[in-house]
């Protein structure tokens, strides 16, 4: 539909409006004419002043209306911005009517009249069609050009989309909150028993101000000594009885959504374990971290407390209500009055405290990704000085978290003050007309207190719901968070299948162009080929930022490729089964990552069972044993966190060990041997040399001993293979490998170039 349409409908409703209210007033007027009910007005008798609404209804639609015609760009968004002033408008339009009914049914029998109810009906009817009205014309975008046909298209599609947002926003919280309670299906027996304790609760607490009344009226009325005695031993135990279910109910609702946020963390760790590394590149481990650790249990307390207390609010009220109805209609519609005002107060403030609640979420998450960060690189800081500094990001990251604060505490004070100020002028109305009808013996003083206080609990109950509001949507701020990382797909999946059983090791790169996620337009490798051997050890050597590591990732199948691919046995790596695949290919790094276990679990991490003999070959061939075992608990020894409590030397030790564990048939060393000694490095090479027949090696390093030794080795520069061949065949060719060997072999001193020469004559002997 139309802006133009929108509008044509609010003015054809507006006289349609004005007509009808004019028609049902005059047949309902008992004065002679329009005049004399002016001159002679009696609010207890005369229409006149709920037809003089009909008036500021349709000078609300007309005046919409031409708002929107006159300003066709900012119209709508300014009946947008002034909607919440419009339903209060509108509630006291229709609350007024209510009024009318009391003031009517003082001296008159509107039951009798048809006219009189049609007029009422009729005011709240057109009270919600007036904002219904309104709403509309602010949902739609006007055209900015109307001459073209494609224009009015244009137009409306991007009303259309604008349309959609908003109702997905409006959505989201009742899915969100809808998702929340349908994790907790398995508990659907825990949380059936908690409901019934919470109906058994809330029985007593709602028949306990009926009794109360029947104390009061056994004491003053009919000063009965049975009736008094009666009502106190049912008082009695309704409070015991109440007392024992809501306990059971608050333990029960507690453990149910303890196993959610048991529930809400497996699945999203399970879902951040699943995605690519791209991921992982793309987001602070703090933030994450804050999804895993602070928005969980925002979601699973906050969720669990409100949940249970709008449960027992919403079946409180409906049986209070029942029961004031039962006592005093008139005293009924007058509550009435006043609690729509209190909903639409909460239903503001929960819209900004959701908002509030999101920005709070994301500021915290920053400030715990600063702390993560620099805690975790606490030795850089140190030696560099900058704690203070450090400090104060940090404190610059809270200062906003304070700001956010500030501004909740100010909300949460208007939102006290609004409806403590509705509560209280609600509450001495009710006293006051209460004793009128008391006075007029139209109810009894014993029904008086009963309504008082079930007019306190029906209090009690609204501010519940619109606290609990507030609360539920802190936990959907939250819950949206974790539901992205939950939902998200992978941009990555491992789903091949391949697995044979003999695995020979040919590596390919057939034409291999590639650039990360992170930085799509640099491209790290162009047109990339090589091919890896079984039995052979390559070597990719070249200046940093040439895209060694980057063929690794590849290999590894850590990132995707723009184009080409990467061949195992003549088949995509991302064929391959993905445990199958990394237990062929086995990677040690040059900045190894240990867990925070010991020595064995790390040395065999990823394999299910595997005996200790096993795991002490592993570690002897790659020269760990001797450390290990001088160790106060040997192989139980606990690393610490990344391996902290170890040497630079001993990671890459135990990590070598960690991969020769699983036979592998591709063997990539990235720098493997960089923290350690020449030494240690030339005993860790005469010891893998028997591990590495049969296997394809790829080797990076820039350590003439290590490269040199190679079958072949390939030097990549800015994404491409420039040279190719033995490190002799490449000595005589000259160009970038031989400079490089020049440069390393220049910035060497003399005991380290003695050493050198000393390390190869012993290998020329070894190997006569």
């Amino acid at each position: 539909m139309m802006p133009r349409h929108v509008m044509l409908c609010t003015l054809t409703f507006a006289l349609c409006d004005l007509t009808l209210s004019t028609v049902l007033y005059i047949y309902s007027c008992k004065k002679a004419s329009f005049f004399e009910d002016v001159m002679q007005f009696n609010i207890f008798h005369s229409m006149l002043d709920i037809w003089g609404t009909t008036l500021l209804r349709t000078c609300i639609c007309v005046g919409a209306v031409i708002g929107v015609s006159w300003n066709r760009e900012n119209g709508p968004q300014r009946l947008r911005a002034f909607i919440n002033p419009m339903t209060l408008l509108c509630y006291l339009i229709a609350s007024y009517a209510m009024i009318k009914l009391l003031l009517f049914s003082e001296e008159e029998k509107p039951v009798q009249d048809a006219w009189f109810w049609s007029l009422l009906s009729w005011t709240w009817l057109s009270s919600a069609l007036t904002l219904f009205a309104w709403k509309q014309m602010g949902d739609f975008t006007p055209c900015r050009q109307e001459t073209t046909y494609s224009g009015l298209l244009e137009d409306q599609e991007v009303a259309q989309v604008d349309t959609q947002r908003r109702e997905v926003e409006s959505d989201t919280s009742g899915a969100t909150i809808g998702r929340l309670l349908s994790y907790s299906k398995q508990d659907s027996g825990y949380l059936f028993i908690a409901f019934f304790f919470l109906l058994l609760c809330t029985m007593g607490e709602i028949f306990s101000p009926y009794y109360t009344g029947l104390v009061i009226d056994g004491i003053v009325v009919q000063r009965s000594l049975k009736q008094f005695s009666s009502a106190v031993v049912i008082l009695a135990v309704l409070a015991v009885g109440s007392s024992f279910s809501a306990g059971l109910r608050g333990g029960l609702f507690t453990f149910t959504f303890a196993r959610l946020n048991i529930r809400i963390r497996n699945l999203l760790f399970r879902s951040l374990t699943s995605q690519e590394i791209g991921f992982f590149d793309e987001n602070h481990t703090g933030d994450i971290i804050s999804r895993l650790t602070s928005d969980t249990t925002i979601v699973s307390d906050v969720v669990s407390e409100n949940v249970n207390v709008f449960l027992r609010s919403v079946v409180k009220s409906v049986g209070v209500i029942v029961f004031m109805f039962s006592l005093s209609w008139q005293l009924s519609l007058l509550t009435f009055l006043g609690f729509p005002i209190i909903m639409l107060v909460s239903r503001v403030y929960g819209k900004y405290y959701k908002k509030l609640a999101k920005e709070v979420q994301t500021a915290l998450a920053k400030a715990n990704s600063t702390a993560e960060e620099t805690i975790s690189a606490m030795k850089t800081v140190r030696s560099f000085a900058n704690e203070e500094t450090e400090a104060n990001v940090y404190s610059d990251k809270l200062q906003r978290l304070y700001s956010l604060y500030k501004k909740e505490a100010f909300a949460y004070t208007y939102y006290i003050w609004s409806t403590g100020f509705t509560e209280v002028a609600l509450q001495i109305s009710i006293l006051y007309y209460g004793g009128h009808l008391v006075i007029s013996g139209q109810m009894t003083s014993g029904n008086l207190i009963s309504f008082v206080i079930y007019e306190f609990l029906l209090g009690d109950c609204m501010e519940s719901i619109g606290s609990v509001y507030g609360g539920l949507m802190q936990g959907v701020g939250a819950a949206e968070k974790v539901f992205e990382f939950i939902d998200r797909k992978p941009k990555m999946v491992n789903n091949g299948t391949l697995a044979p059983e003999h695995l020979e090791g040919k590596v390919e790169f057939r034409n291999i162009t590639f650039s990360y996620p992170t930085r799509p337009r640099a491209q790290v490798l162009k047109n990339m080929s090589f091919t890896l051997y079984p039995g052979k050890v390559t070597a990719l050597v070249g200046p940093s930022g040439s895209g060694k590591s980057s063929c690794v990732n590849i290999l590894e199948n850590f990132y995707p490729v723009q184009e080409g691919e990467v061949l195992l046995d003549g088949y995509p790596t991302t064929m391959y089964d993905h445990k199958y695949l990394h237990a062929k290919v086995s990677m040690v790094s040059q900045e190894p990552v240990l867990f925070a276990r010991s020595i064995e679990s790390n040395i065999s991490y990823g394999l299910s069972t595997v005996p200790l003999e096993l795991v002490i070959g592993s570690a002897k061939r790659a020269n760990a044993h001797g450390f290990i075992t001088e160790l106060q608990d040997g192989y139980a020894t606990e690393t610490g966190e990344k391996g902290a409590q170890l040497s630079g030397g001993q990671k890459q030790r135990v990590a070598i060990a960690r991969s020769l564990i699983r036979n592998p048939r591709v063997l990539i060393l990235d720098e493997a041997t960089s923290a350690l000694d020449t030494e240690s490095e030339h005993a860790i090479q005469q010891a893998m040399n028997n591990d590495l027949q049969g296997r394809t090696v790829l080797i990076i390093a820039h350590r003439l001993s290590t490269v040199e030794k190679a079958h072949n080795i390939i030097v990549l520069d800015k994404g491409t293979v420039v040279q190719q061949g033995s490190h002799k065949e490449l000595m005589e060719e000259g160009g970038l490998y031989s400079q490089l060997v020049q440069r390393q072999v220049s910035g060497l001193g003399s005991e380290e170039k003695d050493h050198m020469r000393s390390t190869r004559q012993q290998e020329e002997v070894t190997e006569k």
